[in-house]
This record gives C-alpha cells, structure tokens and sequence, in this order.
C-alpha cells in the first residue's frame, strides 16, 4: 500500500486524478477500521491532513459553508446556533477522540447508512461541494446517495465542503444504539422545521440501504400544517396528525435483520423517533422554551 502525501488541495486532486483508486483519508475513522480488520486494502492512501483549509468553516448569509475534515467537535463547540440538528448528531458519534479527528466529508465519502451525520444532512438541506482537475460541482444531498456506501462522487473527484442550509426553525436528532457511546446506530432519525417556507424534513438513518428522507410522511405533514393554519396559530399539533407522520415515516424504512437489531425494531424505532422529535421541535417553535434533546 502506498501512502500518498500532498502539501496543497491542488496536489490533492492531481493525486487523485494519476490514481483514481486511491482512498482518500483525513480522520481516518472510517477508513482505518476497514484496513485493520482486512476489509479493505486499497492500493494507495491519499492523505489529507495538511491540508488546512479542509477543517475551516464559513457562515454566509443563508448557508454554512463546512469544510469536509472540520471536526465533530468544532461543531458542537462553534456551529451549534446555526447547525443545530447536525451539532446533536455530532454529540452521538462514538468517543470524544473520534469526534475530535471525524468529519462529515468522511460520512459522506463512506456512504454508509448508519452514518450519524446524514439524516441531520438530509433534514437541513444542504449541497456537496466536489472537484476535480477537471473543475468543481455541487451535488444535492438528496442525489449524493446511490447505493449501498455508494454515492454519486465520479473516481477522480475529492469532497471539500458542504454547504448547508442555516436553520431557520428548530431541528432534532434521535438515535437508538445498543449502549449509549461508541455504537453504531441501530437506527436514527432527524427532522428540521423550515418556517421560511412552511416546510418540514426528514432524514433517516440505519433503515434502508442508504440514507433517505420519508418524504410521505413530510408530504402529509406539510399539508396538515398548511390547512390546519399551525404555521400561523402555532396551535399544539393534534395526536392523529403526530400518529399519522410517525406511521409514514416508519413505512418508509426498508431496514434490514442484522447483529444490531431486526427489521421490524427498526421501522417500530423510527416511527417513535419521528412522533417524539416532531413534538420536541412543534414545541419549541410554538415558544415554549421546551429543549428536549437525547437519544430515543
């Protein structure tokens, strides 16, 4: 195996384009797990801790722009404000080390499923921001997974940043794990309240091969808003409206049995998710004072 090193993003993606196997590794989360358990053992290594601007972070005025290696822990400590549904998923990855060297581009760059960050990713809205020697793109979130740890980056072609919607209305982050720290997600939900528009997101996690938003359940939920006048009243969200989205977002899990939890618990698990974070956020944004956070 041989270990690429590059001083600058330039050399990064010329790296990237003479050898377009090779895995790139910032955190190393992620990527050293797979190499130590012989799961994987790719031919070259690009490294990408030198480079400095990876780990910055710029707050414009509708968007977050974060680079694809800024630490967990910088976004719980200095985005909470802006990212809050994103600093809560930080809080849940793994152990204060791990959250100190990972970062969301190596989320994205896995594509796993259970990753922490995606469904606070996915409830945001936000756009990946790729290049190449051949130029830079922004991908949607909601097209940058493909398959299972597949996503839509072309093989020459590196994350370095994200940018993600500030939030305009109050956001929520469940996970359910098999111990309270250092777990995999059997599963996970996030949900964003976008008052600006008189919308609602969703995203889950560990349900279904890859990440996804119950978009039926957002449908409903959307409407249901709208003509009952809760944008405007406020008014507490009645219990068959909160059943009605927690059903729909169970249904739109396609999880699978594993050592971590079977089908059945997941979809169960996500619909409670979603009725417990959909109240904890109503009842913030009606001005309660209400904060809950924690894990389902």
């Amino acid at each position: 195996m041989d270990f690429l090193r590059p001083a600058s993003w330039e050399e990064a993606l010329a790296a990237k384009a003479e050898h377009p196997t090779a895995v790139p590794i910032a955190g190393g989360t992620d990527v050293m797990v797979e190499i130590n358990f012989d799961h994987r053992r790719p031919e070259y290594l690009l490294d990408l801790n030198r480079i400095g601007e990876l780990r910055e972070w710029e707050a414009g005025a509708d968007t977050v722009r974060l680079g694809a290696s800024v630490p967990y822990t910088d976004i719980m400590e200095n985005l909470r404000a802006e990212l809050p549904g994103l600093a809560l998923a930080s809080h849940t990855v793994a152990s204060p080390q791990i959250r100190n060297r990972g970062g969301v581009g190596g989320n994205l760059g896995t594509a796993s499923p259970a990753g922490d960050a995606h469904p606070a990713l996915l409830a945001a809205g936000c756009e990946v921001e790729v290049e190449s020697v051949r130029g830079s793109r922004l991908i949607p979130i909601d097209a940058f997974y493909t398959g299972v740890k597949r996503n839509a980056l072309a093989a020459d072609e590196l994350i370095r940043a994200v940018h993600i919607k500030k939030a305009d209305g109050p956001q929520q982050y469940s996970k359910v794990g098999t111990r309270n720290a250092m777990v995999i997600a059997v599963c996970a939900f996030g949900i964003a309240l976008h008052p600006e528009t008189r919308t609602v997101r969703t995203g889950i996690g560990s349900a279904a091969p890859t990440p996804i938003r119950a978009k039926a359940a957002e449908e409903f939920l959307n409407a249901a808003l709208e003509e009952g006048g809760f944008w405007d009243s406020r008014k507490i969200i009645t219990p068959s409206i909160a059943k009605q989205f927690a059903d729909l977002a169970s249904g739109a899990a396609n999880p699978i049995d594993d050592v971590r939890g079977t089908a059945s618990y997941r979809r169960h698990a996500v619909g409670i998710m979603a009725r417990r974070t959909l109240g904890w956020t109503w009842e913030s944004y009606r001005g309660t004072g209400r904060t809950t956070e924690g894990v389902a």
